[in-house]
């Protein structure tokens, strides 16, 4: 992986824009899960679609969700359906966004709630 993983707890991490191509890299450090919390096409149209990278998580042998949050515009429901995914997937569980501040946001968030 060619991106700084920042970890939070022993099962959770966060990390900025990953790839396709970074999915066996996750893999082969641990992780048994991916929360991708940044909305297609945010950045512009270089940025990886979540579908690319779910096809190659699960590729890797990893448990993916597609769940996109608007940065600044985090909701009730999202802090929900974060905690939900925390509580499902198999861990240890890597999140990422643009920069993993938004990710950091709903695990502090939904460890709270």
């Amino acid at each position: 992986m060619a991106v700084p993983v920042n970890p939070l707890t022993d099962a959770f991490s966060v990390a900025p824009q990953l790839s396709a191509d970074d999915m066996a890299a996750v893999a082969q450090a641990g992780y048994k899960s991916v929360i991708i919390n940044r909305p297609d096409f945010e950045g512009g149209a270089d940025q990886p679609a979540s579908q690319d990278v779910m096809a190659a998580a699960k590729a890797a042998g990893l448990e993916v969700a597609y769940q996109p949050v608007v940065s600044g515009a985090i909701t009730a429901e999202d802090v929900n359906q974060f905690g939900q995914l925390l509580k499902t997937m198999p861990k240890p569980i890597l999140a990422y966004c643009r920069s993993g501040a938004r990710c950091t946001q709903l695990f502090q968030a939904a460890s709270t709630s």
